[in-house]
């Protein structure tokens, strides 16, 4: 069994990203800028942020955190996020998730320019990304992919199991997993809430590659996994937890102690595919900057 480890990973492209724009600035020229808007005092979320704009210093983007209240009309989020639309010093542009109730997610994914979608979830790179034609991958499945890549998984012609079927993790997973290329080619079955129990327990074991994304923790357990898979957790959550300072811990939707033992590849919670979700997102923005700069 071999740890796929996220934080490794992540650092390594971290590192291949920052030397990329050190050339970018030798060269003198700007360097890319990420804007990321917050709604809000998630403490999540709030997190989620600082953490992408510590990653932006550290590589060497630009980065610009707009904080705005909880009580913004969608309107007033739409025209912000147009302001940053038409400035030719940004290059990538996510909104924060998940916003106020108020505020409809689709319709202000769908306002960022698809070219600087950072997160990769805009109606058009995802319909690209499907017909397997160039366009920015969200950012979640993507550092699966990587995780794939850089670990040397096969995946052609092996059946992939994708638990869950949201359209920001589970939906582009299922087929970037089936579509042409390396990470790809392999036969997908999508399990969700509405797979019977029974069903799930029968799908699950069939996998060579278990992807799980469904935010409930340990729902993946021993007997539904089967031997030398290799098996990819996506979900956290926080449970409450006595024995920690914070009161509580981050919890996978895998049963990882009883469960890595079975297989060939793992990913922990934390330390998994959480971090390579933030540097596939410096990843997207240092390509729609380099995609601007050609034009």
């Amino acid at each position: 069994m071999e740890i796929l480890d996220g934080r490794k990973i992540s650092k390594i492209i971290q590192e291949e990203i920052r030397e990329e724009v050190q050339e970018i600035r030798k060269a003198g020229k700007r360097p890319p800028h990420l804007v990321a808007i917050l709604i809000g005092d998630n403490p999540a979320s709030n997190t989620y942020v600082k953490n992408k704009m510590r990653s932006c210093e550290y590589v060497g983007f630009n980065s610009t955190k707009v904080h705005l209240s909880d009580n913004i009309t969608e309107e007033e989020l739409l025209h912000k996020v147009r302001i940053y639309n038409d400035d030719p010093g940004t290059d990538g542009i996510l909104v924060q998730m998940p916003l106020p109730e108020h505020i409809h997610p689709h319709r202000i994914t769908k306002e960022i320019l698809p070219e600087m979608d950072a997160d990769g979830i805009h109606p058009t790179n995802v319909g690209l990304v499907t017909l397997n034609f160039p366009g920015i991958i969200s950012a979640t499945p993507a550092g699966v992919l990587e995780l794939i890549d850089r670990y040397d998984i096969e995946t052609k012609g092996k059946h992939c199991v994708v638990v869950g079927r949201s359209r920001i993790v589970g939906r582009p997973m299922s087929i970037l997993m089936s579509r042409g290329g390396k990470p790809g080619e392999a036969t997908v079955t999508i399990c969700h809430k509405y797979t019977p129990p029974e069903e799930l327990k029968r799908i699950c074991p069939q996998a060579d590659i278990l992807i799980v994304a469904v935010g409930k923790p340990g729902v993946i357990t021993a007997d539904m996994v089967k031997e030398g898979a290799a098996v990819i957790d996506v979900g956290i959550t926080r449970v409450p937890d006595e024995t920690k300072k914070s009161g509580f811990r981050l919890s996978g939707d895998v049963d990882f102690e009883n469960v890595a033992p079975k297989t060939s590849f793992i990913t922990p919670v934390p330390g998994g595919v959480g971090p390579m979700t933030v540097s596939m997102l410096l990843k997207n923005t240092l390509d729609a900057y380099k995609r601007r700069m050609d034009d």
